[in-house]
């Protein structure tokens, strides 16, 4: 895992030493990304320079060193990433017929993609890769630069022009250390965020600045001044309709034993590494499936992590104690009080690098703080909703719009206004009185959340609308945003979206080509390499997506719960009494924290003439929801979250 960085000026002949300092000081910036080597490689005829800072976890030898030369010097790499597939790839490669014997100085994974890249071609080599990768490669025989990101967007890769110079960059960060970097912001990428509480490739916060979407490969050429629009070199698209066209045709028994054994293959390959290695354990069904086939693999007992809250319905450790015991791990936990997590708020801004509000960054840097303690790999459970449908918008969506498309729409509206009078704090605690009584299918974390949730998608006119609120943090942004109009994105345009017929299936395609990568998977990387802990996540092999595409949805969500067929493999190795309970996910209690210990530094970032003189917000209108929110009233804190973060951000950028 590391930081690659660097740029292209074909254009202007700068003297190599002037473009080595600068190529040198933006991989500086990414040095949390790989504190353990840095390299920079010029070529000030063609105008290129490529940064990179490594985190060493395969061959721990100076012949890992990158940037790297390819065995016939033609190709020159940055990389960061893992290619879990390389010691196949490179058996291959050796058996290869070729007048001159192929030879590897090293057993780094960076050395098989450089020869994969030389045997098969670009393109060719990629659809080989199975991986997590960003890299920049540049053909110093065609002149040309390659920009390429993994299947699933696990690895972070921005570009863009700042001037006539064409940057790159695992950060923003190091393309603002670029001398010629002056873009501003972009506001329609703003109103974006406040959308859905991120921002979604390909767009940035800054104007010309772009991120390389998933499975996609983009190639510059020193011959033409335009940038092409990135290719895709493999298509999800293309994998969930062949799978929905031919499914898998076996049995429940057959099924269950297909998946186990793709994703114990998997996990086995994200366990190779030459430094020390662990999980994060939450103790629910996808982190502890990940954990049981771990130790069924490993010899020793696997090192595992997590922490806990003292606040009861925030607080997931004693779970995870119970399942790490049972399995036989090597566990840690830390509980961390209130002080303790919001000491990170202040670092959320430059460890992000872009406006982030998706609360749960807070928990998981610190959890990824823990680990790195004592392993510098970490193996996760990301993933596993959006592929085995975990969310419980999976099946409470439907559920919800088969119920209620019958009611009048006027009915449905007065309804809602009802429900939203009193507070989601109000309603917490009616659900906690009444708890007892409840179904268990209705005791939810958050039930004040989810009550006003439901308030908000009942007067919606299909079930495509009634999801686009589900994923919302605040409905018509732009007119939030001065000054913005909201640019297309996959959820706007159906034309990216799979031909699947049933409307689960359509909501977890684009949660895994948007609310994936661009939240989870950004969150959990930024996080994790803020502290230089390189996490891998299992569930996004592309054989474990491409085999649980082909089965059944009805193996997935079955009796109004998810991943039926997760459980049914993780039943094999834990007790179902120690993972059954209802899904809680990794939050923080963000209202009460606005009210109380975050008020003052909140105060501080919303004061008036602050918001007046940064130009984006109706002053106003973002005070008026602040005293609602201190007062009890309405659901504001997701909202106030996205402000505090830009905020935050703006201050330091």
């Amino acid at each position: 895992m590391c930081g690659i960085t660097g740029f292209l000026n074909p254009q202007q002949l700068t003297p190599p030493d002037t473009m080595e300092a600068v190529v040198r000081r933006m991989a500086r910036c990414l040095a949390h990304r790989g504190p353990d080597d840095e390299g920079v490689w010029v070529d000030a005829q063609a105008g290129v320079a490529l940064g990179h800072r490594r985190l060493s976890i395969v061959d721990l030898s100076p012949e890992g060193h990158q940037p790297m030369v390819s065995a016939s010097g033609r190709y020159v790499i940055v990389f960061n990433g893992e290619i879990y597939n390389f010691q196949e790839l490179r058996n291959e490669l050796d058996s290869k017929p070729r007048s001159t014997p192929l030879t590897f100085r090293g057993h780094s994974d960076t050395e098989v993609m450089l020869a994969a890249f030389e045997w098969w071609g670009v393109e060719g080599a990629l659809e080989r890769f199975n991986g997590m990768f960003a890299f920049a490669l540049w053909d110093r025989h065609e002149r040309r630069l390659y920009l390429g990101r993994d299947r699933f967007g696990e690895k972070p890769l921005y570009y863009g022009w700042a001037g006539r110079v064409f940057l790159f960059g695992s950060e923003l960060k190091s393309l603002r250390a670029h001398p010629d970097f002056h873009n501003p912001i972009n506001r329609d990428a703003l109103a974006l965020f406040f959308h859905y509480g991120y921002i979604g490739a390909p767009y940035s916060i800054y104007e010309g600045i772009h991120k390389i979407p998933p499975a996609c490969l983009l190639a510059i050429s020193t011959e033409h001044n335009n940038t092409p629009a990135p290719a895709e070199y493999w298509s999800f698209r293309g994998v969930a309709e062949a799978a929905k066209s031919e499914p898998l045709s076996s049995g429940t028994g057959e099924a269950v034993e297909q998946i186990e054994r793709v994703l114990r293959e998997a996990v086995k390959l994200r366990m190779v590494a030459d430094v020390p290695l662990g999980a994060l354990l939450s103790g629910g069904i996808d982190s502890s499936t990940v954990v049981a086939l771990m130790q069924a693999q490993s010899s020793r007992p696997v090192r595992t992590f997590t922490i806990g809250f003292h606040e009861g319905g925030y607080n997931e450790a004693v779970h995870a104690a119970a399942v790490a015991k049972h399995l036989g791990t090597d566990h840690t936990e830390l509980y961390v009080t209130p002080g303790q997590a919001m000491e990170v708020v202040p670092r959320l801004p430059a460890l992000y690098d872009e406006p982030f509000a998706d609360s749960s960054q807070i928990p998981t840097f610190v959890v990824c703080g823990l680990a790195r303690q004592h392993v510098t790999v970490g193996l996760s459970g990301d993933g596993g909703d959006e592929v085995f449908g975990g969310y419980n918008r999976y099946f409470w969506g439907p559920r919800i719009w088969k119920m209620m498309r019958w009611i009048p729409k006027a009915l449905r509206k007065k309804a809602a206004a009802a429900v939203s009078l009193l507070s989601p704090e109000a309603w917490e605690t009616a659900f906690l009185k009444a708890g007892p009584w409840l179904p268990r299918i209705v005791r939810q974390r958050n039930p004040g959340e989810k009550v006003h949730k439901l308030a908000e998608i009942v007067g919606v006119e299909t079930p495509e609308a009634m999801y686009g609120r589900l994923v919302s943090y605040w409905k018509g942004s732009s007119s939030l945003v001065l000054h913005s109009t909201e640019p297309p994105t996959p959820f706007t345009d159906r034309s990216q979206w799979a031909e699947v017929p049933d409307f689960t299936e359509r909501m977890m395609f684009l949660d895994t080509i948007t609310y994936l990568p661009d939240d989870i998977l950004a969150k959990v990387d930024r996080a994790s390499m803020g502290v230089s802990l390189e996490t891998r996540i299992p569930y996004l092999d592309p054989r474990v997506v491409e085999c649980a595409w082909k089965i059944p949805l009805s193996l997935k969500i079955r009796n109004g719960q998810g991943k039926w067929i997760l459980r049914q493999i993780l039943y094999k190795y834990v007790p179902q009494e120690l993972v059954e309970r209802p899904k809680a996910g990794f939050a923080i209690p963000l209202a009460n924290w606005l009210r109380g210990p975050l008020r003052g530094w909140s105060e501080s970032l919303l004061n008036e003439r602050r918001l007046a003189e940064g130009g984006f917000f109706d002053p106003l209108l973002i005070r008026s929801i602040w005293s609602q929110h201190l007062a009890g009233k309405g659901k504001w804190a997701l909202l106030l979250w996205c402000v505090l973060m830009f905020q935050a951000w703006l201050e330091v950028n």
